[in-house]
């Protein structure tokens, strides 16, 4: 006899997981690569699979001889895309049956370095720092951090010959560059020259343009202010003289602490300027400007300017005015001229003069050796004045000079006008913090003696993608000469003797041999 089912019971069923038929295996459902990854690297290297295929791969030998990434942190996304891209592309070629060798390397030396290692360090013990101890600090500080690299790098999956890496603090590699310096050196590729360079106050260094970044939201003081004319060139005496009494040439500047290195006026011969009078008479009753200037100026002044006169610029060349200063400080009583200057003499912005400091800008320091204009650069390694500014001396241009100069150029009647200026400036990229032109005697790498056979060189290579060799063919083309010495210890020296009264420098061939046996023997540090 069997029990009838109440009105609530079901008949007997099976779920229906039970009623799928699915393939029995290990094959983890979910990847788990915190733990499997290991695993697997654990098995590559136990199978040796790398050397394995590089050198049992029947086909032709393809290697990757790796840029450097610099050691001097942890990693990050960068490195991470730059290095595992490389890693696709080797095991693509791996798979295709060639013998692949993948050469990684670190670059050791420089800035980025040096200036780790200052950071962890107290100011007591920077002070007892010599030369030596720091590039000692610095090799072990290197050394460390290619070390975490490389357990980083593996641990990404990368195939390589991590236990043979290139390093450039290594004195046979360090020996070979002081041997490429002595064939560039042989060829006249290498110089020294008093040039306006990019110099940093906070790292104390020049500065190349590629250790530059350009941040958009930098604001400068911007001022307009006028300097007193002294005499008139013979082409435009008869135009000026009714006016030079109490005439302006009207200048605007971004930065106020170079007016105290200023010793020209630069004037594009192709515009036409104009006498203008000042509806106020203050701070002076006529200035010249630029003629398509006049309305403009007029507003931004907010003082009414009337044409008087016009003239070419050609004609003002010769002309002479005095320092805005000279009645407040000796250190700049001096008459200056009016001279011809470049292309970047325009209306665009400013008054269509532009204020001359060869020892703190690039086209200055171009106008100034044509024009055999004085250099003055009364700026130190720090960015602070030298007893050359005269009583700004001490102060620091990127930091208190600039709200000095103003107020003094207030008090001597000379400003126009004071106006915020956003724009792009150059910062250097490893402090971020401002740089600032300063001309120094520096070394220099004439870009234009080889750019030919790298524009060639270019040619022979095959560019994925194909766009990458336009930016390549263009940075290239567009190089000016390289700046290569720096104020710093850590790195490879350059080979160079100073008499020690004159300073006459001594590099030959002989001498850079010398130095080159040093140092593959015992290291750079050999050098200092």
């Amino acid at each position: 006899m069997t029990k009838s089912k109440g009105p609530n019971e079901k008949p007997n069923e099976k779920s229906y997981k039970e009623t799928v038929l699915l393939p029995q295996t290990e094959f983890s459902m979910r990847a788990n690569a915190v733990k499997r990854e290991p695993e697997l690297q654990a098995y590559w290297q136990e199978k040796n699979l790398y050397e394995k295929l590089a050198n049992e791969n029947p086909g032709e030998p393809f290697i990757l001889h790796d840029g450097p990434p610099y050691a001097n942190g942890d990693l990050h996304m960068g490195h991470a895309l730059n290095k595992i891209l490389k890693d696709i592309v080797n095991k693509y070629q791996m798979l295709q049956g060639r013998k692949v060798r993948y050469v990684p390397g670190w670059d050791c030396h420089g800035l980025p370095i040096e200036l780790k290692v200052l950071q962890k360090m107290k100011s007591s013990e920077r002070r007892e720092l010599t030369p030596l101890k720091l590039r000692q600090r610095a090799k072990g500080f290197a050394l460390d951090t290619v070390d975490k690299q490389r357990e980083g790098f593996k641990r990404y999956g990368v195939w390589g010959d991590w236990d043979h890496p290139y390093l450039t603090l290594q004195p046979e590699y360090e020996a070979a560059q002081l041997g490429v310096f002595g064939k560039m050196v042989e060829n006249g590729h290498i110089y020294r020259g008093l040039r306006s360079v990019h110099w940093s106050p906070s790292s104390r260094t020049a500065l190349a343009e590629a250790e530059l970044e350009y941040p958009e939201d930098h604001v400068s003081p911007s001022i307009y202010l006028a300097f007193p004319m002294v005499t008139a060139s013979e082409t435009a005496k008869e135009t000026l003289s009714p006016y030079i009494e109490n005439l302006g040439v009207a200048i605007w500047t971004t930065t106020p602490w170079t007016i105290p290195a200023n010793v020209a006026v630069s004037v594009n011969p192709e515009l036409t300027y104009a006498v203008v009078e000042s509806a106020s008479g203050e701070p002076f009753q006529y200035l010249i400007i630029a003629k398509e200037l006049a309305e403009k100026l007029s507003v931004l002044f907010e003082n009414g300017l009337t044409v008087v006169a016009e003239l070419p610029g050609e004609a003002l060349a010769g002309s002479t005015y005095r320092h805005p200063l000279a009645k407040k400080d000796e250190a700049f009583d001096r008459v200056s001229p009016i001279v011809i200057g470049g292309d970047y003499v325009t209306t665009e912005s400013g008054t269509g003069l532009v204020h001359t400091a060869p020892g703190h800008g690039q086209e200055d320091f171009a106008v100034g050796q044509r024009e055999g204009l004085p250099i003055l650069c009364p700026v130190d390694e720090r960015g602070n004045f030298t007893a050359e500014a005269g009583s700004f001396e001490g102060l620091n241009v990127l930091k208190t000079a600039n709200e000095a100069l103003i107020e003094a150029l207030t008090e001597e009647k000379a400003l126009l006008k004071q106006d915020p200026y956003h724009h792009k400036y150059p910062y250097d990229w490893r402090t971020k913090k401002p740089v600032i032109y300063r001309a120094t005697e520096q070394w220099f790498a004439s870009v234009k003696g080889f750019v030919g056979d790298a524009l060639e060189a270019i040619d022979t290579v095959k560019w994925v993608p194909a766009q990458g060799k336009n930016r390549i063919t263009s940075m290239v083309s567009e190089r000016s000469d390289w700046c290569i010495s720096r104020q710093r210890s850590w790195g490879v020296p350059i080979p160079v003797f100073y008499e020690e009264e004159s300073g006459e420098p001594l590099m030959t061939q002989e001498t850079i041999a010398h130095v080159q046996a040093i140092v593959a023997e015992k290291g750079a540090d050999a050098w200092g």
